[in-house]
């Protein structure tokens, strides 16, 4: 009889043992309203509705895509939300990703203290231009326009001062070194409002409408963990139709996340040029400019940048 009892008993320790500890699935974000699909899926439990019992969720906001890259490398982030030119950039540079889906366009735009400054032509050489950071999407969009308006696309990337969005914002405000910033909603409207100058448009810069903010998720997921990366297009196409339904529910849901009064959000989420959506825009465009400038070292056909899911 006691025999019976240990052997049971061992044969219970055995079988938890053999089970599978509960995984972690991280997700990174930036910062911005631009993130605000992600922001829905986490205060909603959206993504843990989908996922099987034994994964568990984290979420983490990182300063910009270099840290969003070193975070997935080190297998400490497995999706990540970002623009489509750094994403480019970590391809081109051997990284085994690929885009998902797509989460946002914003409207995006530099802005100067400066009451001389009306157009590019009028960035003086030492005038600091502060942005995520060099190959961010304010760059490359910056690049375009300089291309096109002063026949150089790299006529100011020597004046770049890498700063998160709060950071910048808070640089130009100073009246410090910052001269210009190149950002995004909120932001975008927060320096305007300031009485900041806008003297260049995102979309006027590219020449086109564009994805601002894509998904991104490792080619290891997509292969191994098919359920978690089904669950996270699922939970993500929820929180855009959530918004697109509930505009106000959402404005109001978000507001403490963003610092921000409701209707203040409101009017940014309901902007003209803000969307969200899981369509994608721009990849080629960005691609095909970015190996003509020598930002990116080879040419990446589209095929070998989306998942077959994402939608372009």
């Amino acid at each position: 009889m006691r025999k019976g009892i240990v052997l049971g008993c061992l044969l219970l320790a055995l079988a938890g043992c053999a089970q599978k500890k509960p995984q972690t699935i991280t997700i990174a974000e930036q910062y911005g309203t631009a993130y605000a699909p992600i922001a829905v899926m986490r205060e909603l439990d959206l993504l843990k509705e989908e996922l099987p019992s034994s994964v568990n969720v984290e979420w983490v906001k990182l300063a910009n895509t270099a840290a969003i890259r070193e975070a997935m490398l080190a297998g400490k982030a497995h999706i990540a939300c970002m623009a489509i030119p750094p994403f480019l950039i970590g391809r081109d540079a051997g990284m085994e990703w690929r885009i998902c889906s797509g989460v946002s366009r914003v409207p995006m735009g530099l802005t100067t203290r400066e009451p001389g400054v009306n157009s590019l032509e009028d960035i003086t050489s030492e005038m600091r231009i502060a942005l995520p950071q060099p190959g961010s999407i304010q760059h490359i969009l910056l690049a375009m326009a300089a291309r096109r308006e002063l026949g150089d696309a790299r006529r100011f990337d020597n004046q770049l001062v890498t700063l998160s969005h709060p950071d910048g914002v808070n640089a130009l405000l100073s009246g410090g070194e910052v001269s210009l910033h190149f950002t995004t909603s909120p932001y975008l409207q927060q320096e305007q409002q300031a009485g900041m100058t806008l003297i260049l448009d995102g979309e006027e810069a590219m020449g086109q409408s564009f994805t601002g903010i894509v998904a991104v998720a490792g080619e290891s997921l997509y292969r191994e963990q098919p359920e978690v990366y089904g669950a996270f297009l699922k939970a993500l196409k929820k929180a855009i139709d959530w918004i697109g339904k509930h505009p106000r529910e959402a404005a109001e849901l978000l507001a403490p996340v963003y610092g921000m009064e409701p209707d203040a959000l409101l009017l940014e989420m309901t902007a003209p040029g803000a969307a969200y959506t899981t369509e994608i825009e721009g990849v080629e465009a960005f691609s095909a400019f970015m190996l003509e400038e020598g930002y990116l070292r080879q040419e990446h056909p589209l095929d070998t940048l989306l998942f077959p899911e994402a939608v372009s």
